[in-house]
């Protein structure tokens, strides 16, 4: 379907609307956002006034934490208006998204003015979280039927992925279609097909699942400590959990949604569980809503001292009180093992009253979502996508149950009392015993409806490695190199937070030179959470506490040759990184032909943190970049000046987008990834067209300018300005003129052309000469103990 949205409008300008609006300029379409008139205004011919309510909510929106844009400039692409005045610009845009108060009534006004403008053809869809959406459409003409569909985005829209598609039996299917796909490719979204059911799919499921644990914490008498710790990372779960998650949302948002299904789901076998407990009512009637009030399930205090402490409410009582910090056995046994799946098996067969608690949280989890197939979705996959994409799961329900064992879990599950569904039974019977399996790197999903397993949709355009793992042609105890079909290599490691070490800097070198003996080239990218929280510091902390400075200095080298190796290879490296891309990743990154990154990464050289400077080619590459970017209109050392303060304060990209203005990514030549999905599938097809334009391995330069002491000068005296000043420790000033150093080429008494290698050895002995000094040791130390990546 040929369909171009070149413009949006955004009716409402809430929380919900001018975030969407937010994310539509993000991905670079223009945005009308309209709103009411304030009451105040209603009599004003003054513009300003008449759109000040619009006006506050977009700059409110731009200032909060997260951000909701990919760099500031954004803003630019949204116009603002109100109702009154600006409704006839709609006809203009391809797209009318509505974003309004949660009220029928009022949509239906909305429309109603809607039709008075918008040209027959374009799309127009309601944000809804719960209305159905077939009540909307009450008076309105075919054209608008036809095109009408809900889009329920999650709050907030740049960061969670997921995308719900409801449409009414009268949406047109290639409607239904284009906003399946734009979704996808354009706003990069798991997009959900859903059906016209109360909550639609993420929140019938996502609220069950915090009812029925609220039902446990009666049942088992448990904390609200002892839950958020039992429902968060450990069972691949966001860090807020259960209760924190509800004081986030909204524990009046909860309650709604809750009550919603228990009076529009009839026939939901687990109804009585939507019925809201009388503690939850009470806070509730409390206005104790969570964030949005002050006080929630916890609140914030100041301390005896007048520090910020943070209590918690005690679901006896209904009173705050300190927070403490549970243990149990089976938890703590679990937590050594990194892989989910694995440590899901562990924590559902622990003895103590942590694994009874998981047993009953997954059997009543797995009853209820197969219950609801084919109720809320025809496909069981939608489920766990919605899940994944909408609540930050690592992983769905129904993968969860076929990693616990879907045979003898259904078995456990139906001893201790948990119905499934005739069609689980009828799977087993037919000797299907797993609702997912892959083959040829292909993911396959039992359908209930034809009792035979599918393809999942979208095919080779979203590459997992790990399906690739029938085609390991290399490996070590951290690595995996991949057939990824089409004669291209794909390489990933398995290390805690993706740490560089010795034995990826040896999957990088096997794997450049596989793919240089027969293939086209080399995808380097994982699945993680993130691709990689940089070198090794525990490795670099132990040589340099034992004082091995040779065994040192050999670990930079290798480092470095195998950051020049993916630079000076044969065939082309192309690297997809994701999420955190710090340090020695951003420096892989640099020296990749190619980088394919989503456009949630966050990238950039943080060795300053830690008092060491770039020394895996970073601080090299940012020479050579700064001395082809020098203009002849401009002072030569503005360009040099800025790519130093980009290392010098730890500049970390917030987004992709941001990283092309810190020059890690490079126009033109990188390329940013929407849909975190797609990155691997982007990246093989980018070495396969660089391979297919004739790729041929570059010469190494040795024509790099470099200005001695005209630039070094000036980069001391900044340097010694903020040290006097009291804006950088002594340290922190001893560690930036070991760096302006490097990036001046050293004390050379004029401009002169160096070569990569030369500017390498620099770089090695002042990264070599830091990790002697004390408070370098200490700031190494520190992060180690802290388990966190090293950031700005």
């Amino acid at each position: 379907m040929k369909r171009s949205i070149k413009k949006v409008a955004v009716l409402g300008s809430g929380v919900m609307g001018s975030r969407i609006a937010c994310h539509f300029a993000g991905v670079g379409v223009q945005v009308l956002l309209l709103d009411m008139v304030p009451k105040e205004a209603t009599e004003s011919t003054n513009a300003a006034a008449r759109n000040k309510l619009v006006n506050d909510a977009l700059q409110s929106a731009i200032k909060s934490n997260p951000s909701p844009v990919y760099t500031k400039d954004v803003a630019k692409r949204i116009s603002t208006g109100n109702f009154t005045d600006n409704m006839k610009e709609i006809a203009n845009c391809n797209w009318i998204i509505e974003v309004v108060v949660e009220r029928l009534d009022i949509k239906q006004l909305i429309f109603t003015e809607v039709e008075k403008y918008r040209k027959p053809g374009t799309l127009i869809s309601s944000n809804t979280s719960g209305i159905p959406i077939h009540m909307m459409l009450e008076g309105r003409s075919d054209d608008f039927k036809k095109h009408f569909c809900g889009t329920h985005f999650f709050n907030p829209p740049r960061y969670l992925r997921l995308l719900e598609i409801i449409p009414t039996p009268q949406t047109d299917p290639e409607i239904v279609d284009f906003l399946m796909h734009y979704g996808d490719l354009t706003l990069g979204k798991t997009t959900v097909l859903c059906k016209d059911t109360p909550a639609f799919i993420a929140n019938r499921i996502g609220v069950f699942g915090m009812m029925a644990i609220f039902g446990l914490v009666e049942k088992m008498g448990l904390t609200i400590d002892e839950i958020d710790a039992l429902t968060g990372p450990i069972i691949g779960r966001p860090k807020s959990a259960t209760f924190r998650t509800a004081d986030v949302v909204g524990i009046d948002t909860l309650v709604k949604v809750a009550k919603g299904v228990a009076e529009n789901c009839p026939n939901d076998e687990q109804r009585a569980l939507f019925e809201i407990p009388s503690w939850l009512q009470k806070v509730v009637e409390n206005n104790w809503l969570g964030d949005k009030t002050g006080q929630g399930f916890f609140k914030k205090i100041k301390g005896a001292g007048g520090e910020k402490e943070i209590q918690v409410l005690n679901l006896k009582t209904l009173e705050y009180e300190a927070r403490k910090k549970p243990k149990f056995a089976t938890v703590e046994a679990a937590k050594p093992i990194d892989d989910l799946k694995q440590r899901l098996k562990a924590l559902c067969t622990g003895m103590d009253k942590a694994g009874d608690f998981y047993r009953h949280f997954h059997y009543g989890l797995f009853s209820y979502i197969s219950h609801r197939i084919p109720e809320i979705a025809d496909e069981l996959f939608r489920v766990d996508d919605a899940m994944m994409a909408g609540f930050g799961w690592e992983i769905g329900a129904f993968e969860s149950w076929d990693v616990l064992g879907v045979p003898g879990t259904t078995d456990k599950m139906k001893k201790a009392g948990y119905a499934v569904p005739a069609w689980i039974d009828e799977m087993l019977a037919s000797g299907i015993t797993s609702f997912y399996k892959v083959e040829q790197g292909k993911r396959y999903c039992y359908d209930v409806a034809s009792k035979s397993y599918k393809a999942l949709p979208g095919g080779d355009a979203f590459i997992v490695m790990k399906h690739f793992e029938h085609q390991t042609v290399w490996k070590n105890s951290a690595c995996r190199t991949y057939h990824l079909g089409d004669d291209v290599l794909g390489l990933e490691w398995s290390t805690k937070m993706g740490s560089i070490g010795g034995e990826v800097l040896e999957g990088i070198q096997q794997s450049i030179a596989l793919a240089e003996s027969k293939y086209k080239g080399l995808v380097i990218a994982n699945d993680t959470l993130n691709f990689s929280a940089g070198a090794n510091v525990g490795m670099i902390f132990m040589l340099a506490i034992e004082q091995e400075y040779d065994e040192l200095d050999m670990a930079i080298r290798l480092f470095q040759n195998t950051m020049m190796r993916a630079r000076y290879s044969s065939v082309p490296v192309v690297v997809a990184p994701h999420a955190l891309t710090l340090g020695g990743a951003c420096e892989l990154s640099l020296h990749s032909d190619k980088v394919c990154a989503a456009a949630e990464t966050y990238i950039g050289l943080v060795e300053l943190g830690v008092g060491l400077i770039p020394g895996g080619g970073g601080t090299k590459e940012f020479v050579l970049r700064a001395a082809d970017e020098m203009h002849e209109d401009e002072p030569e050392t503005i360009t040099l000046k800025n790519r130093f303060l980009t290392i010098a304060t730890a500049k970390v990209a917030t987004s992709a987008q941001e990283a092309y203005g810190l020059g890690i990514l490079r126009k033109g030549q990188d390329e940013i990834i929407m849909n975190q999905s797609r990155r691997v599938a982007a990246a093989k097809r980018s070495v396969i067209e660089l391979f297919e334009a004739g790729y041929t391995m570059p010469a190494q330069r040795k024509d790099i300018k470099v200005l001695g002491r005209s630039a070094l000068g000036a980069l001391l005296s900044g340097i010694h300005a903020m040290n006097t000043g009291g804006y950088a420790t002594d340290h922190d000033a001893l560690v930036a003129k070991k760096l302006a150093y490097v990036m001046c080429g050293g004390d050379l008494s004029e401009p002169t052309l160096v070569s990569e290698q030369y500017l390498l050895d620099l770089e090695r002995e002042a990264f070599l000469s830091l990790t002697g000094e004390r408070k370098t040791l200490e700031r190494l130390q520190s992060v180690l103990k802290s388990g966190r990546p090293v950031r700005n």
